[in-house]
Order: structure tokens, then C-alpha cells, then sequence
């Protein structure tokens, strides 16, 4: 029985805190009054008796799902309780029927079901249509044909009833009947096809037309023959069994593909979404064909567009992705470029950012160009909207997409670099220092955008709000200013930038002389004004020429610095003295040669001057100092060696750099398209679709019965789609010892956000044990869903309990608690079983990630719990205790296997991960190996682990160490 035809589930729930109730009080209950009396009279205080009747009848029903047999009950319920009309009571009985034991210990039917039978024929004939169908669908679960046989004929005559809700119902019960019992109704699939055509209800033709795809497929393809023409014209329930129907023809026989497809192509503009998302994915399914693919995809992004759902158009993006992954299919998506770019409209970040991966995976030659232009009004608009923090992360998605497309196609640089170089003056530091990184990297590659570059560099420089930007563009302009002009421009906007010199004796005088005589409030001139009322008033204004302070007034490198951020200022002088060394070669004049360099060191001086003075906020540090002596010592020296690192060596440092990068991009594309490439081996054997045997194409995986299970949370991994082998995969966790009463163990099932644990308990005496229940407890982060209901185990006997726990973030978590309960016929208190803990481990949940180095520097900063781990491991090799932490903690490592790569005693990598709720874990290895030591010391060193919580970062730094010794095998 497939997935779609399981019955539904009543759930039922259960009170707690109640003591369960003996069989004699239910007895004095449910017939507490003599049934003629009931029926004749009905005198107010009897009427009450229903009210308690119900309360009986649940309680009963919870005691039969708990074990215990009342066979004693089952003349009583008849009595008493099966005649009442009232609908709660019919309801409760339905459920009661359903599970009370309906046959004798040898298996034979119960004589007292023959009234229960004979009740439920008065039901399926009863006017009431509410009464009428819940009776049909409790008719889908029997088991017993002895007791559908004499209602045969009423569910037949339901089928004819005026009211839709008992005539789809019927349908259902006649289908399960067919499966279960043939000879019951053998002419159940032609009796449903008559139906079928008949019937007007969607709901009803819907239920009729599912039994006939699997009760009978040729009369539900005849059917569907008759009205494919009509078929948009129905409703979408029946449409999707349609679709459903469609694929499992064409997939069992690829020779009809020919008589539906065209059925599947008009359902794509169908009014529904669900009909229209599964259409396209049959039609992907059923041909490969590119005008089929290149429907499927423009449905697929017309539902992006038009769902409101952001959950919707991130499944539907990822069917679009799954799409693209197919090599046939990558080219025919690449024409759609334009239109998936159609989905930047919706304001969901994760969307976009999807989108524009996308996007950047398909772009070819021949759509860049459009592409860039697209791209570009979307850099533009960000600028015009309200800042908002999903803005600011736009924008950054913007930037690095336009980055790769101009390292991928070098022609684009040329558009793109204008509009972005606006945004080096953007107050989001973020989205400026992607700008600065895409601008570092196209002047170091593309040598014909270079005077373009700096142009742009020196227009935008004064406005730079950000310190570390203005760093970086300081860098730029003194690495790659390569002429005169150039050079004395640089030197125009710093000193611009800095403001008067000497910088101490200005702002001492500023100091001074901040308040004027002249400076002194001023009343305008009087004016009269007529009002509203034809009356006469003075208006007068206060005016004042004193100006603003003298921080909004500042220039900004002036303002760095008198905030004490000398780091700038080092970088200025390592700039300067690459733009005086250069100029120096250029210019073959003495006195202009020595004028340069003289105003350069003068710039050195006084910034020297004023790190030293009380004037910043904080003082000039030693590094920085040593760094501005150094280069006033190369400007005064000139000595070739020193031009040739400034000018020469770190440019080469950024080349090797940037090709390094470049290398490892290439190797990890490489690797994408090797996964993707379906590798065919020369001795493979060739598949012919039409020589392939019926029951080898039904062999194959049903994407509808693929997708319910995924629904429903049971995807299996491929390599465990045996439910015995991924339970033989499982350690068994035993919870109590051999020798006590009830013996306990588990399997820990682990899924996404929840626990199930899998509880076997083995009454191991020769007692009955009555309500035994299994108590659990948590701690951390975790949440029991429910209680487990309580059993009764017969002696010797065994069961299984199923528990729900809930895990709401990434923390090492306990599952403790007992098992309780009460020895058949003892007087003695409840007995109890004390479970060993169960330790939920932290790697169930954290999932390798990559972010840029900047995002790393910056959650490092911000994060505020770190947990040192001292390396104590019997490992000897650097690169191996590496691996084997990666491999440890499901961590990825951020830094190029080229700069890890080597033998040099020591070793430093960053390390980052992200939980499946979102929680990101950083880690900095910090190894070395003591040489003095030896050959065979182990490793040596630190790791450390920071995380936004405090579980996180704990529960990783036990992980590592737990598991930073080797185990020998």
C-alpha cells in the first residue's frame, strides 16, 4: 500500500492526572439507567445521563488502548449506548469499534458483533448525512469481511445519495473494500467509472477517479481519454490525480508519453500553483526535450514571482537549481537568465541571494551584458531606499555578483567599476570594503582600466566615511599612481585630506581662538507680515555667524587622526614613500625631486608630531611610530634596494595572492562539474528505453511517492533505504541493567529539529505490569513533546515507546528519567526503574559553511564567548591533527590548502561551521611541533572556539576534546 492510500489517524488525548477507573464503575456508568425507560421518557434528569455515558465511553476507550481487556463492557455498550442518537456518542463509538477485539481467541467473530452490525446498517441508511459518511469512512478501516458483507448493499446505495460528503466517502469504502476484500464487490471499478461520468462534485470525481488509477488504470485512462480536452476545466483536486495518473503511465510505458504530454503542457496554465508546480515537474520528467524544459522552467518562475510565500519560492528555486545541475538542461536555462532575474523583486534576502547564485551559475557570453545592465539598476535602486539592514546585505550580494561576472568575462569591468566606486563612500563599511576588494582586484588585472580606476579613485577619495576604507584606498592610489600627473594629484587630495600643517599648531590656535568678538549674535531686520486675519505682525530673525564645530568641519584624514586611529597613518606613509620614490624616477629635475620628497617627510613629521602630543584622543603607537620612522629613513636615504620593495615586492605579494585565489576558485569548479559530469564507464551496459522490460521501469523512484515521503519527514538517505539496515547503523543505547525487572534500550533517531527516541521495554518477571509508563526528563536546550502514554505488559511481554523531544539551538543535551510502574494484584507503591542518560552529541546538528575572510574577521569581533582548547592529542603530524579535527567537528577549514601547504614546524588555520539553526561556531587553530623534542613529539598548541552562545562554544570545545586523541585501530 503506497504512502497516498494509508487511512487517516484519530488522535486522542489522553488526561494524566486521572486514576484509571475499575470495569465495575464504568458498568454502573454506561447502563446506570434501563434502556426502555431512557427511550419512552425523557425526563430532565435522565437527560444527563448522556453527559456521563460519554465520559464512560472515552474512559473505556483509553483503557482498551492501554491494553487492558473489558470483554465484560462490550453487552453493556450494545445495551445501552449503541441505540442513543446523540452525535458525540456516535462518534466515540466509531473509535470504539475500531479498536475493541472483534473475534474470539481461535479467530472467530464475536457473536454480539452481529448487532453491532445490524446497528451500523441503520446508520448507512440514516437521514442524517454527517451520521451517514462518518459511518462509511469508519467502514474504510474494518478488517473484518464478515462484517461488511450485509452492508454491502447500503454503502452501494450511498453512492446515490444527494448529499457530496456521503457520496465521496462511499466511494472511498468501496474502494478499500476492493483492495482488502475483491469478492465482497467484484464490479467495484465498473460501478465507479459509471459514477464517474456522472458525477458533477470535484471532491467525488476526485476520490472515484484515484480509486480507478489504482483499483483499475485502463478505465481511468479511458475515461481520461474522453475528457482531455476538458481537462483545464476542472477542478484542481482532480487535477492533480490527473497529473499523478499521467506520470505513472508514461513512467511504467514510455510509449504513451506521446498521447498526454500535450494533457501536461495545457495544465501548466493551470489557476492552481500545486497543479502547476507538479505539471512542470512531470514534464521535466517525462521529456528531455528543450521546449518542455523551457516551459517547465517559466512556470517554475512565474510561481517564484507570483507566490507570496517566501517558504514557496525557496522549494521552487531549488527545483529550478535541481534543473540547472542537468548538462543538457544548463543551456536552454541559460536563455532564461533575464527572466529568473525577474525574482530580485521579491524582498526576502535568502531569495535573492539564491536567485543571484543562480543567475551567476548560468551566465554565459552571451546574456553578461544584459545581465551586468540588470544588476547595475539593482546596485542603484539599494541606494535610493530607506537604509535597512537586508538592504546593506543586498547590496553586498550585488557587489560580489558583479565582481565575479567581471573576473569571469574581463570586457564587463569597464561598465561596472563607475557605478561601483560611488558606494566607497557608503556609510555601510561592508558593502565599501567588497567595492575596495573587487577595485584591488580589476587594477591588478586589467592593466587598460587602470587610469580609469585611479580617476575614479581620486573623485570619490575625500568623501571615504570609513578609516579602513580610506586605508585601502590609500593603498590602491600609492601602488598603481604611475604618473606625474598622477602622483601630484595623490599628493593634492592628501593634503586636502589632512587638512593645514603643521597639524599641532593649528589646532592649538583653532583651540584658541574659537570664540571671536566678531562671532557675536545679530539681529536681521525687522519685517512686517499681513496675516491670515488682515492684521499686521513683526517677524524678526536671530542669526548667528558663528560656525559649526570643529569636528563637522574637519577633513576627514584629519579627523582619523585626531581620534587617535594612527594605523591610517602608517598606511600613509608607506604610500607616500611609494609615490615619492616613484615620482623621484619619473622627474629628472633635482629641485623637484627634493621639493616632493620634502613635503612627503613633512607629512610624516608633523602626523609624527602629533601622535605625540596630548591633542588625540588616544596616543600614537609604537608599531606606528616605528613604521613612520622607517619610511622617513628610506625617503632620506633613496637607496635602491628599499625602492625596489616598495615598488616592486608588494605588488608581486598581491599578484601571488590573487592568483593563489583564482587557482583555488578554478580547482573548486572543477570539482562542481566533475560531481555533476555522469561519469559512464567504457564496460556499462547500454539501456535501450524500449527494450527495457515493464517491471524494470516500474523499479525505478516514484518522484510523487519520493515527494509525500518528504512531506511526511521519512526520507531515507540512499545509502540506508532499508529500514532494517539503518536501524542496524544505530548503536543501541542500553538504558537499565539485565537483572532489573524492566529492561530498557534505545535508538536515538536524529532529525533535522526533532528527536524520536525508539524505546524497547521487556517485562522481564512474571507479573503483570499495569501502567507502566516511561518518564523522561531533559536538559539544555531540549523540549519533550509529550508524555508516552502508559502500557500494560503481560508477563515476559515487550513493547515499544515512542518519544518525541525537540531541540531548539546547537548545545550538548541529556535525556534522562525512569520507567514507573504497578505490579498486577500488589498492594505495595508504584515501582520505578532509574534509565541511564542519554547524551544527545552536538555534530547531529552543525554542518560544514565557507564565508569570506572580512565575514570572519567581523563575527570574530563580535562574538563574545570563547572557549580555549590546549591541543593534548598522541598525533605527530601538523596536517594530519588538522584533518582529524575538521573531520572531528564537521567544521570546514577557510584557509587555501596553498598557504597550509609545506613543512615549517607551525601551523595557523581558521576553522567555521554553521548549525542548522543558524548558530555560526569559529575556531583558530594555532599548532606547532616541538622540534627540540624529537621526531616523534606530539603536536602542541591552542585552539580557539568562539560562538554568539555559550552552549555553543562549550559544547564544541568538549567535542575537540573528547576527540583530539588518535584511537589506534
Amino acid at each position: 500500500m503506497t504512502a497516498a492510500e494509508n487511512v487517516c489517524y484519530t488522535l486522542i488525548n489522553v488526561p494524566m492526572d486521572s486514576e484509571p477507573p475499575s470495569e465495575i464503575s464504568l458498568k454502573n456508568d454506561l447502563g446506570n439507567c434501563d434502556l426502555s425507560a431512557f427511550l419512552t421518557s425523557f425526563p430532565p434528569l435522565e437527560k444527563g445521563d448522556v453527559k456521563l455515558k460519554t465520559e464512560a465511553l472515552k474512559k473505556v476507550i483509553i483503557m482498551i488502548l492501554n491494553g487492558e481487556k473489558l470483554p465484560g463492557l462490550l453487552m453493556t455498550i450494545i445495551r445501552f449506548v449503541l441505540p442513543l442518537q446523540d452525535h458525540t456518542i456516535k462518534k466515540l463509538l466509531l473509535v470504539f469499534w475500531e479498536i475493541v477485539p472483534k473475534t474470539t481467541p481461535d479467530g472467530r467473530l464475536l457473536q454480539e458483533m452481529i448487532l453491532v452490525c445490524d446497528a451500523y446498517r441503520k446508520d448507512l441508511q440514516h437521514p442524517n448525512e454527517f451520521i451517514r459518511g462518518s459511518t462509511l469512512r469508519f467502514l474504510c478501516k474494518l478488517k473484518e469481511a464478515e462484517l461488511l458483507e450485509p452492508l454491502m448493499p447500503a454503502i452501494r446505495a450511498c453512492l446515490e445519495h444527494r448529499h457530496s460528503y456521503v457520496r465521496r466517502n462511499a466511494v472511498l469504502a468501496i474502494y478499500t473494500i476492493y483492495r482488502n476484500f475483491e469478492h465482497l464487490i467484484p464490479d467495484a471499478p465498473e460501478l465507479i467509472h459509471d459514477f464517474l461520468v456522472n458525477e458533477k462534485d470535484a471532491s467525488c470525481k476526485r476520490n472515484a477517479f484515484m480509486m480507478l488509477i489504482h483499483a483499475d488504470q485502463d478505465r481511468a485512462l479511458d475515461y481520461l481519454s474522453t475528457c482531455i480536452d476538458q481537462v483545464q476545466t476542472f477542478g484542481d483536486i482532480l487535477q492533480l490525480v490527473i497529473v499523478e495518473l499521467i506520470y505513472k503511465v508514461c513512467h511504467a510505458n514510455p510509449s504513451e508519453r506521446a498521447r498526454f504530454i500535450r494533457c501536461i503542457y495545457n495544465l501548466l496554465q493551470s489557476s492552481s500553483p500545486a497543479v502547476k508546480y507538479e505539471a512542470a515537474g512531470t514534464l521535466v520528467t517525462l521529456s528531455s526535450a528543450p521546449t518542455a524544459i523551457k516551459a517547465a522552467a517559466q512556470c517554475y518562475i512565474d510561481l517564484i514571482i507570483k507566490e507570496s510565500d517566501n517558504n514557496v519560492k525557496l522549494i521552487v528555486l531549488d527545483r529550478l537549481i535541481e534543473l540547472k545541475e542537468h548538462p543538457s538542461h544548463e543551456r536552454v536555462l541559460q536563455d532564461l537568465v533575464m527572466d529568473i532575474l525577474r525574482v530580485l523583486s521579491t524582498p526576502d534576502l535568502e531569495v535573492r541571494k539564491k536567485t543571484l547564485q543562480l543567475a551567476l551559475d548560468l551566465v554565459s557570453s552571451r546574456n553578461v551584458e544584459e545581465l551586468v545592465i540588470v544588476l547595475k539598476k539593482e546596485v542603484i535602486k539599494t541606494n535610493n531606499v530607506t537604509e535597512h539592514e537586508d538592504t546593506d546585505k543586498y547590496r553586498q550580494l550585488l557587489v560580489r555578483t558583479l565582481h565575479s561576472c567581471s573576473v569571469r568575462f574581463p570586457d564587463m569591468a569597464a561598465n561596472v567599476i563607475p557605478v561601483l566606486m560611488e558606494f566607497l563612500s557608503d556609510n555601510n563599511e561592508a558593502a565599501a570594503a567588497d567595492v575596495l576588494e573587487f577595485v584591488r582586484e580589476a587594477i591588478q588585472r586589467f592593466e587598460n582600466l587602470r587610469p580609469l580606476i585611479v580617476e575614479k579613485m581620486l573623485e570619490v577619495f575625500h568623501s571615504i566615511k570609513s578609516v579602513k576604507i580610506y586605508r585601502g584606498a590609500l593603498w590602491i592610489l600609492g601602488e598603481y599612481c604611475s604618473t606625474k600627473e598622477d602622483i601630484q594629484s595623490v599628493m593634492t587630495e592628501v593634503r586636502r585630506s589632512l587638512g593645514e600643517i603643521p597639524i599641532v599648531e593649528s589646532e592649538i590656535k583653532k583651540e584658541a581662538g574659537e570664540l571671536k568678538p566678531d562671532e557675536e549674535v545679530s539681529v536681521g531686520p525687522a519685517q512686517k507680515l499681513v496675516t491670515e486675519m488682515g492684521t499686521y505682525a513683526t517677524q524678526s530673525a536671530l542669526s548667528s555667524s558663528r560656525p559649526a564645530k570643529k569636528e563637522e568641519d574637519r577633513p576627514p584624514l584629519r579627523g582619523f587622526l585626531l581620534d587617535g586611529d594612527f594605523f591610517v597613518a602608517a598606511s600613509l606613509a608607506t604610500t607616500l614613500t611609494k609615490i615619492a620614490l616613484r615620482y623621484m624616477s619619473l622627474v629628472q629635475e633635482k629641485k623637484k625631486q627634493n621639493s616632493f620628497n620634502a613635503e612627503a617627510m613633512l607629512l610624516m613629521a608633523t602626523i609624527l608630531h602629533l601622535g605625540k602630543s596630548s591633542l588625540p584622543k588616544k596616543p600614537i603607537t609604537d608599531d606606528d611610530v616605528d613604521r613612520i620612522s622607517l619610511c622617513l629613513k628610506v625617503l632620506s636615504e633613496c637607496s635602491p634596494l628599499m625602492n625596489d620593495i616598495f615598488n616592486k615586492e608588494c605588488r608581486q605579494s598581491l599578484s601571488h595572492m590573487l592568483s593563489a585565489k583564482l587557482e583555488e576558485e578554478k580547482l573548486s569548479q572543477k570539482k562542481e562539474s566533475e560531481k555533476r559530469n555522469v561519469t559512464i564507464q567504457p564496460d556499462d551496459p547500454i539501456s535501450f528505453m524500449q527494450l527495457t522490460a515493464k517491471n524494470e521501469m516500474s523499479s525505478k523512484e516514484d518522484q510523487f511517492q519520493l515527494s509525500l515521503l518528504a512531506a511526511m519527514g521519512n526520507t531515507q538517505r540512499k545509502e540506508a533505504a532499508d529500514p532494517l539496515a539503518s536501524k542496524l547503523n544505530k548503536v543501541v543505547t542500553q538504558l537499565t541493567g539485565f537483572s532489573d525487572p524492566v529492561y530498557a534500550e534505545a535508538y536515538v533517531h536524529v532529525n533535522q529539529y526533532d528527536i524520536v527516541l525508539d524505546v524497547l521495554v521487556v517485562n522481564q518477571t512474571s507479573d503483570t505490569l499495569q501502567n507502566c509508563t516511561l518518564e523522561l526528563a531533559t536538559l539544555g536546550d531540549l523540549k519533550l513533546v509529550e508524555k508516552p502514554s502508559p502500557l500494560t505488559l503481560a508477563p515476559h511481554d515487550f513493547a515499544n515507546i515512542k518519544a518525541n523531544v525537540k531541540v531548539a539551538s546547537t548545545e550538548n543535551g541529556i535525556i534522562f528519567g525512569n520507567v514507573v510502574y504497578d505490579v498486577s494484584g500488589a498492594a505495595s507503591d508504584r515501582n520505578c526503574v532509574v534509565l541511564s542518560d542519554i547524551h544527545i552529541d552536538i555534530m547531529d546538528y552543525i554542518q560544514p559553511a565557507s564565508c569570506t575572510d572580512a565575514e570572519f574577521r567581523q563575527m570574530w569581533a563580535e562574538f563574545e564567548w570563547e572557549n580555549k582548547v590546549t591541543v593534548n592529542t598522541n598525533i605527530i603530524d601538523l596536517n594530519e591533527y588538522l584533518q582529524h579535527i575538521l573531520k572531528s567537528t564537521n567544521m570546514k577549514c577557510l584557509t587555501p590548502e596553498k598557504a597550509l601547504s609545506g613543512y615549517c614546524g607551525f601551523m595557523a588555520a581558521n576553522l567555521y561551521a554553521r548549525s542548522i539553526f543558524g548558530e555560526d561556531a569559529l575556531a583558530n587553530v594555532s599548532i606547532e611541533k616541538p622540534i627540540h623534542l624529537g621526531p616523534e613529539a606530539p603536536v602542541t598548541g591552542h585552539i580557539r572556539i568562539r560562538a554568539k552562545s555559550q552552549g555553543m562554544a562549550l559544547s564544541l570545545g568538549d567535542k575537540i576534546n573528547l576527540s583530539q586523541k588518535k584511537t589506534s585501530l
